[in-house]
């Protein structure tokens, strides 16, 4: 998997694409129209976060760069890469219990709070790219 160097794009499943954990400056992209939503990306080695709709959606840190991540009404999928182990938090519902997967192994079960943030740790060092799956239990 590669970097996504247009730092956001829309996929053909409907799915989008964004981070560039390469960088060594920040860049970002506001404003950008997926599938009736304005998204906004900002990434480079140290962080990438993603908005939906100026709604937290995604940050990892470091960087990373995800590819095909998709919401559905039960949670979200997307596969992720990085230099090194990454920390990452997702916007999910409020109140709710999720299973999480990755490598297509459950890491167990999570539940987020009132501001709805799920915090999960990948192991992405020399790994390529890692499928990460969440969804609600």
């Amino acid at each position: 998997m590669a970097v996504v160097e247009q730092l956001l794009r829309s996929e053909a499943d409907g799915s989008i694409s964004f981070g560039n954990h390469t960088l060594a400056a920040k860049a970002k992209l506001e404003d950008f129209p997926h599938g009736g939503d304005l998204y906004k990306v900002k990434t480079f080695q140290t962080m990438t976060k993603l908005e939906k709709n100026g709604m937290f959606l995604y940050e990892s840190v470091p960087g990373t760069s995800v590819n095909e991540l998709k919401e559905t009404a039960e949670g979200m999928s997307f596969k992720v890469e990085g230099a090194t182990d990454a920390q990452i938090t997702l916007g999910l519902k409020d109140d709710t219990q999720y299973e999480v997967f990755v490598g297509g192994e459950s890491a167990g079960k999570m539940s987020t709070g009132l501001g709805g943030k799920l915090n999960l740790s990948v192991e992405l060092a020399d790994m390529g790219e890692v499928d990460v799956k969440v969804v609600e239990a």
